[in-house]
């Protein structure tokens, strides 16, 4: 069980801009789901210079029920980003329902 620490929409559809190129559209498909959305970092040597590197990660818990894949977009309603989700993955259980890890990209300023 993962204790919520905010709240997302999942969002989806695509649209054209000025010049035809099809762009990830802004539609909420659901929206106040509970999540728990966690930053996380890990340490990877470039593999020629060998330099190390800290990747940041996202990872977001949703309820069960949650719609979402991978062409789907993950905004978290109290910070306002955006995330795109990379890989959605369930643990099976056969007793109780367990929460979706949707492996996340961060969008926008700073990512």
């Amino acid at each position: 069980m993962n204790v919520a620490t905010t709240t997302v929409s999942i969002l989806g559809g695509t649209s054209e801009d000025e010049f035809g190129d099809e762009t990830d559209g802004n539609t909420v498909l659901a929206s106040r789901i509970p999540a728990s959305l966690v930053e996380s970092t890990r340490t990877a040597s470039e593999p020629v210079s060998g330099i190390k590197r800290i990747v940041r990660t996202h990872i977001c818990r949703l309820p069960p029920d949650t719609a979402v894949d991978e062409n789907k977009r993950i905004k978290d309603e109290v910070t306002q980003e955006i995330y795109i989700v990379v890989s959605v993955t369930k643990n099976s259980n056969p007793v109780l329902a367990q929460p979706l890890r949707a492996d996340l990209k961060r969008t926008g300023r700073a990512a």
